[in-house]
């Protein structure tokens, strides 16, 4: 990876992997917001029904590839295979952490 993965984008993806949605929501802010898909999820109850939806609909894994730092934010590659067609893709997550929790995360 190009650059070195922050704590707790390590430990999201590590908890995503494992389809631990409890692993994954103790990672972001009370008002995180998440879009995906077109969608925006905000806050915590909200990103877990998303999050929940997500695992069930594409039983997914997300392999992050590169880490690079943008402004304030942080862009992580990622091999994303799953149920679904044209597995694996390519996708970027874009973060914005605050302190050591997520702030703000988009996946495109």
């Amino acid at each position: 990876m190009t650059t070195k993965m922050h704590s707790t984008l390590e430990h999201y993806f590590a908890s995503t992997n494992k389809h631990d949605v409890a692993g994954m929501i103790a990672d972001l802010t009370d008002d995180a917001v998440v879009k995906d898909e077109g969608r925006e999820h905000r806050g915590v109850a909200a990103i877990r029904e998303w999050m929940k939806e997500t695992i069930q609909k594409y039983k997914f894994k997300a392999e992050p590839t590169s880490v690079a730092r943008e402004n304030d934010q942080t862009a992580v590659s990622v091999t994303i295979s799953g149920d679904f067609p044209g597995s694996p893709i390519a996708l970027t997550y874009w973060f914005k952490l605050e302190g050591q929790k997520i702030a703000r995360m988009e996946i495109s």
